[in-house]
């Protein structure tokens, strides 16, 4: 896709799976722009990678309010693609949007109120030069709004037509399902959880005290599942095998934390590389496929700081399955490793 006159619509090589009980599919893999699409990395840089995923099939793009960094930095990148390049293959996208998180100073710049959501919503489709998204999310349990209030404004957004669906994010069993009988009590579908899910981060597999585990409740519900994090924020990956590199996330104060780079973590790593190389494949190959793997999960978000990062990604569709051996190798981490980024103010809750 090299100029906006002659626009290539997306390939259809890449496999999709239904969302949930939805007529909607989505790319196994999907791109998202949480990090790596702020004011710190170059603009041409950004937009190279957003055209080429969508010629390699990467029907779906991820966006969130706050995204950046400044907050709105990625729908504004966005925004600018879909008003030339990818004008003509809108229809073709599923551009997704979220909110709860802090966006802005004052009582207003996060959480779940009816006023932060849709104020947010709207200014979301300004940024992004459109009249709705396709899904809007949730993007955390706010223990300070009510359920009602928060999903009653998910579902104002699909009445209203700002939005095609509405879905929740970092839900635990328990308030997916007390998400779901609100939703059913205003009307609206919730299609979609978006969670955190990788190797070292499994929390969704993990049964509450009623017995189900976030996958199980969304599989009985008919949500679809989309997994964020499938890296573990590059520790699945060979950059922190020797140590921390300089320049890298966890370098550079960001949301990969030094203590997750435990010894204990990093020998679990180094184990799983080693035996993902013996399979003829990298670790973050076969750490993006093992998280593709549970037909629950409808796609997996990567992110991508250059169009090789992003192609090695994708690469992780072409190999062969998982071999028992390499499952077995995950099976014998310990569930909790300590690594979830969003437990305490959402997931836990």
């Amino acid at each position: 896709m090299t100029s906006p006159a002659n626009p290539t619509p997306p390939s259809p090589g890449l496999p999709h799976r239904r969302l949930g009980r939805t007529g909607l599919t989505l790319p196994v893999v999907s791109l998202g722009l949480w990090q790596n699409f702020g004011h710190a990395h170059p603009v041409a840089t950004q937009r190279e990678i957003v055209l080429h995923a969508v010629d390699r099939g990467v029907t779906h793009l991820d966006l969130a309010n706050n995204y950046g960094p400044p907050g709105g930095a990625a729908e504004e990148t966005v925004g600018r693609l879909l008003a030339r390049e990818l004008r003509p293959v809108r229809d073709e996208l599923v551009v997704t949007t979220k909110a709860g998180y802090r966006m802005g100073p004052g009582p207003y710049g996060e959480g779940g109120s009816r006023k932060y959501l849709l104020s947010s919503l709207d200014a979301s489709l300004r940024r992004l030069g459109l009249d709705h998204v396709d899904v809007f999310y949730s993007h955390r349990f706010d223990p300070s709004t009510p359920l009602t209030e928060t999903i009653g404004a998910l579902a104002t957004a699909v009445r209203s037509g700002r939005a095609r669906y509405a879905g929740i994010s970092s839900y635990s069993a328990r308030r997916t399902r007390e998400a779901l009988q609100v939703a059913a009590d205003v009307g609206v579908d919730l299609v979609v959880t978006q969670v955190s899910y990788s190797m070292l981060n499994r929390w969704i597999e993990e049964p509450d005290a009623s017995g189900e585990s976030v996958l199980d409740v969304a599989d009985r519900a008919g949500m679809g599942v989309v997994a964020f994090s499938p890296l573990a924020q590059g520790m699945l990956t060979d950059r922190y095998l020797d140590g921390t590199p300089e320049g890298s996330r966890a370098a550079r104060g960001g949301p990969l934390r030094e203590e997750f780079l435990s010894p204990e973590n990093l020998d679990h790593v180094r184990r799983l590389d080693a035996l993902a190389r013996a399979h003829g494949r990298s670790l973050a190959r076969t750490a993006i496929a093992w998280a593709a793997r549970d037909p629950r999960v409808t796609s997996v978000l990567v992110g991508a700081s250059s169009v090789a990062q992003l192609d090695d990604s994708l690469a992780a569709l072409d190999g062969p399955p998982l071999s028992d051996e390499e499952v077995a190798a995950v099976e014998a981490i310990p569930r909790d490793t300590g690594i979830n980024l969003w437990a305490s103010r959402s997931s836990d809750l």
